[in-house]
């Protein structure tokens, strides 16, 4: 059993929805047959800590724009846009639109460093999505950092991990290893989808866009350059491997607070 994924590492128009919705619309027009499309963090916006002025809705421009291209497409199409959610807060939510089907994680780890806590709300709750016979767990950006979080475990159990970022250059070598630590302890494929360029803060992307596999073995990486690839994770690798290596039957107990 095999899955596609195609990722896209684009650099951002700032806060223009209109331009950046446009520019994938002909990005995506390009790619053939693909299960799953994965575009960055906040890929309407940019990262952006103005939610008020750039916000979504599920029930808005952005979504449906995802809705008509995965049904035009026939594929699934995710990544994050800022919503203003039925409370009348703003997060950072990771969506995974399929034709009319919509599945969300918020993301859960805000990262401070650029205030982002002091704009939106974060998610409570860990996701699995599942499609065509794979476990998938969405993550954004900074949730990266935080491995309790991301552990695989019987009650949180994935064949991939799949991050979207606005990951800057100045800490890149992070992104990098930290992706690949990820991979290698929790024995599951990885795809991080990052931006390139510079965004309307003046802090440069690198892109770094990274696909490994459950050994650790870095399959795809791309620096700098804006790029279409499909990356194809396969079960029984996933289960070979575990089989073969059961690192998990001595894995250690914990509950996350």
């Amino acid at each position: 059993m095999k899955l596609s994924l195609t990722s896209i590492q684009s650099s951002l128009h700032w806060e223009n929805r209109k331009a950046n919705l446009g520019m994938f619309d002909a990005k995506i027009s390009n790619i053939d047959v693909t299960d799953i499309i994965v575009l960055p963090e906040m890929f309407s916006t940019g990262f952006t800590m103005k939610p008020e002025l750039y916000f979504d809705t599920m029930e808005g421009e952005t979504i449906a724009w995802m809705k008509a291209l995965s049904i035009k497409k026939n594929t699934a199409i995710c990544g994050s846009i800022i919503i203003k959610n039925e409370v009348e807060q703003y997060v950072n939510r990771f969506l995974f639109v399929n034709q009319n089907e919509i599945q969300y994680y918020d993301k859960a780890h805000l990262f401070r460093m650029g205030e982002e806590n002091q704009h939106y709300v974060k998610g409570e709750s860990q996701k699995i999505i599942q499609y065509k016979g794979f476990n998938i767990a969405p993550m954004v950006c900074y949730d990266l950092r935080f491995p309790a979080w991301i552990r695989r475990t019987p009650h949180f159990e994935y064949d991939l991990l799949l991050f979207v970022a606005n990951w800057p250059q100045r800490r890149s070598e992070h992104w990098k290893t930290l992706l690949l630590a990820r991979a290698i302890e929790n024995q599951a494929y990885v795809l991080g989808v990052n931006r390139i360029g510079n965004d309307g803060n003046g802090i440069y992307h690198s892109g770094d866009t990274s696909f490994i596999n459950p050994l650790g073995e870095i399959l795809y990486r791309k620096k700098e350059d804006e790029d279409i690839y499909t990356h194809v994770i396969e079960k029984s690798i996933i289960n070979d491997y575990r089989k073969s290596f059961p690192v998990e039957k001595d894995t250690d107990e914990f509950n996350l607070k």
